[in-house]
């Protein structure tokens, strides 16, 4: 089966739990480990970003081996608080010294569940004090070029699927030119993360205008990887 989750915000090799911000999150790395118990070793999720807190990639090495150790293939893709995201090529390189074999990285490309693509990246808009400025253009310009890269990787697919890690929907909020990339290439299903607790109330789900929205942050899952084929 195919399954994505976002925002497990792992800690081991620093010190950012994230109990600290409630009930919510209590226990989450065990309830974690619990939700992915029932998959099984041929099954894929994608992980929409902001999965470790470590700085950098040997600070987040912990997180990665926790990651591995659970059940199934894993693609991942950048979250915001990704302080660690490196070239893929040095996250290979990372993978193969610390003997991880069950994730790979969902950037400027795509991967195949059956006749489907699974196509991303961290996606952007404009919550950020800057509100629009020319730093945030330049960021969005470059997601656009990365998630047409993902698109057209996918080639003919029989569908292509897009994960994100910021909602292209929030509120009032429209990041017009991410829809209309994903319209132009027939997407018509969206799993994203990056939302909370209080935030939860302003999420987009469900279909709109031809495309359906899914928000699949952990604690909005209650930590169960949602399952999507």
């Amino acid at each position: 089966m195919l399954y994505a989750i976002g925002d497990l915000h792992l800690s081991f090799g620093t010190d950012k739990p994230m109990d600290v911000f409630g009930p919510a999150w209590e226990n989450y790395v065990e309830r974690i480990r619990e939700g992915f118990s029932l998959l099984k070793p041929d099954d894929v999720t994608v992980l929409c970003g902001d999965l470790s807190w470590g700085m950098s990639l040997e600070s987040a090495a912990e997180d990665f081996r926790f990651v591995d150790s659970l059940p199934g293939r894993k693609y991942i893709l950048k979250g915001n608080h990704d302080y660690w995201w490196s070239t893929a090529r040095k996250m290979h390189e990372m993978f193969e010294q610390q003997g991880i074999t069950t994730i790979d990285v969902l950037q400027n490309n795509c991967f195949f569940y059956g006749e489907k693509a699974l196509c991303g990246t961290r996606g952007w808009f404009y919550e950020e004090e800057t509100h629009g400025d020319a730093h945030d253009k330049k960021i969005m310009a470059r997601e656009l070029i990365r998630l047409e890269l993902s698109l057209k990787a996918a080639g003919d697919a029989e569908e292509k699927i897009c994960f994100l890690h910021y909602p292209p929907l929030y509120g009032s909020y429209m990041c017009r030119d991410i829809i209309a990339l994903l319209k132009a290439y027939g997407v018509r299903r969206v799993y994203y993360g990056h939302i909370h607790g209080y935030g939860f109330r302003l999420a987009k789900t469900g279909l709109i205008d031809g495309i359906e929205y899914n928000m699949v942050s952990a604690d909005y899952l209650g930590f169960r990887p949602k399952a999507i084929l």
